[in-house]
């Protein structure tokens, strides 16, 4: 297909006979210049079909008034609820988003990162994938002049000087752990994750921390740190079953392990929550509607995603990229089929994990 030639602020001016200038001011509507030649011009680039050059015009404005995010996942009720709060927050405050998924590869996440600073983005908000391990390409970002904040995920330990937003990973996976031995169970499993991510880390320690509170022992062979994904929590669950020693109770560390623990779980007859139960790290619109529904520690995503937005706006608009600062945001215990204990269990809950 033949692409159409870019009509440029100088076809404009040569066809009215007018200065470039004139154009120009025209089409931002400076007061310099009358109604009549604002009108005429803006008439002539409609019928000749200009597209203003805004890459070219932010650069010479040396503000892009564009933001990078950059998510490990889409498909992802999480994630795609913090993505559309950071649309929302940033169009707010006249800002547009680029968006990039790393789909949990360090390699790409690192070439979205650089591709971000080539596009001149004022500022970039990063979820890191679950490979990531190097801070550097965040330290090289930050010496180019652009603020970077961490939300939900950032590396372990923290990189000094940056920014997060967080929830309360630690406290709510005590909570929910809490809930298990309030209802009676001792055989407590920890399901997916790894410690070098804080998400990882911290909601481990909750874990651990709430067995110890309560004097219950930490089973090594009760502990699969597999990663964040469906298929972690199915692999998961398969090496927890295939040791022959079942758990009462599992902390998934995402929403997602939780829907790979409940089709493991179906494909190996194992009845949720009756033979085993669970409460998810994470939520999604449909979890009530699994069967049995899943108790959750409910993460405020829109919250997350417009703080994000606050944090990195405030650091863009500092020359020296603002202050350090790390926010913490509380999260919720839903209770639903799972997660009540043996007394709880009704006839819904005794049924086979639907699939």
């Amino acid at each position: 297909m033949k692409r159409t030639a870019h009509i440029t602020l100088d076809d404009i001016a040569r066809k009215l006979k007018v200065s470039r200038v004139t154009v120009s001011k025209a089409l931002r509507g400076h007061p310099d210049i009358s109604d009549d030649t604002t009108r005429r011009v803006r008439q002539v680039a409609r019928e000749m079909g200009y597209s203003p050059n805004i890459i070219a015009r932010n650069l010479s404005a040396r503000r892009s008034h564009m933001l990078g995010l950059v998510v490990p996942k889409i498909a992802h009720f999480f994630f795609g609820s913090v993505i559309e709060s950071v649309y929302n927050a940033a169009f707010e405050n006249g800002y547009e988003t680029i968006l990039t998924v790393s789909q949990e590869s360090a390699a790409r996440e690192r070439k979205h990162l650089e591709t971000l600073v080539s596009m001149r983005v004022d500022g970039i908000i990063v979820s890191i994938s679950q490979e990531t391990r190097d801070p550097n390409i965040f330290t090289w970002i930050r010496k180019m002049g652009i603020p970077v904040v961490f939300a939900d995920r950032r590396p372990e330990p923290p990189i000094p000087g940056f920014s997060s937003v967080l929830v309360d990973d630690r406290g709510g996976a005590y909570q929910a752990v809490e809930q298990a031995i309030k209802v009676g169970y001792r055989k407590i499993a920890f399901l997916g994750g790894n410690t070098h991510i804080n998400i990882g880390k911290n909601r481990f320690i909750g874990f651990q921390e709430a067995l110890r509170a309560h004097n219950i022992p930490i089973r090594d062979e009760w502990v699969v740190q597999s990663g964040f994904g469906k298929d972690d929590g199915y692999n998961g669950f398969m090496q927890l079953y295939n040791s022959g020693r079942l758990p009462e109770f599992i902390l998934a560390i995402t929403y997602p392990v939780a829907l790979g623990v409940y089709e493991a779980a179906k494909h190996l007859g194992v009845r949720i929550p009756h033979d085993v139960d669970i409460i998810s790290f994470g939520d999604s619109d449909v979890g009530r509607f699994i069967v049995p529904s899943i108790s959750c520690v409910h993460q405020p995503t829109a919250e997350l995603g417009a703080r994000a937005v606050r944090m990195i706006l405030e650091a863009i608009e500092r020359p020296d990229g603002g202050r350090e600062q790390q926010l913490e945001i509380p999260t919720e215990l839903i209770l639903r089929e799972t997660g009540l204990g043996r007394r709880g269990l009704g006839e819904a809950q005794l049924m086979p994990v639907a699939g």
